[in-house]
């Protein structure tokens, strides 16, 4: 088996039942084979992001952060995590369109990659406030590599987040998952 990566996943959701959409991708990830759940960060809000800027009339996101162990390698991490979101009815129609899940693989130990499906670390998240504000308050110290301290990015980043009001997205007790322990 291969040695276990530590990974942060950002979700986010505009469609449907969001929060609902959200509980139902953690517990999916921590059910794919060779990755386990560590933690999930509280459930933050953004207006909607399209090309030409912040949408109000487009529904809002709720957004989190989990970070998970995974025996998988990152492209075969981000290929389970497109079958989750095809499970929970996404399309890619419209870039940075509305969708019901979106789960984006923002880093992987730190690992640097450009392919043609994946980029390490996530292109975009250093200026997401909507990803960086959940990541942060799950892991104060974490460092974008390349970019520098979560905090410090977070503090440039003035797109706008809110707190959303829910339930943590994962028990205090975790059961076994995966095999990437």
């Amino acid at each position: 088996m291969t040695a276990a990566h530590g990974a942060v996943i950002a979700l986010g959701s505009n469609l449907g039942e969001r929060e609902a959409t959200l509980r139902s991708a953690v517990r999916r990830i921590g059910e794919i084979d060779g990755v386990t759940l560590v933690a999930a960060s509280a459930i933050v809000e953004s207006p909607a992001l399209k090309p030409q800027g912040v949408d109000r009339d487009a529904p809002a996101y709720l957004n989190a952060v989990v970070v998970v162990r995974s025996a998988l390698g990152p492209l075969e991490l981000l290929g389970a995590l497109n079958g989750i979101e095809a499970e929970h009815g996404r399309t890619r129609e419209e870039h940075w369109g509305d969708r019901t899940l979106d789960l984006d693989l923002i880093d992987v130990d730190g690992m640097t990659m450009a392919t043609e499906r994946l980029t390490l670390p996530h292109p975009r998240a250093a200026e997401r406030a909507f990803v960086l504000e959940p990541w942060l308050r799950l892991q104060p110290d974490a460092v974008l590599t390349g970019r520098g301290s979560v905090a410090e990015l977070r503090a440039a980043a003035t797109d706008e987040v809110l707190p959303y009001a829910a339930a943590p997205l994962l028990p205090a007790e975790l059961p076994k998952q995966g095999a990437a322990s």
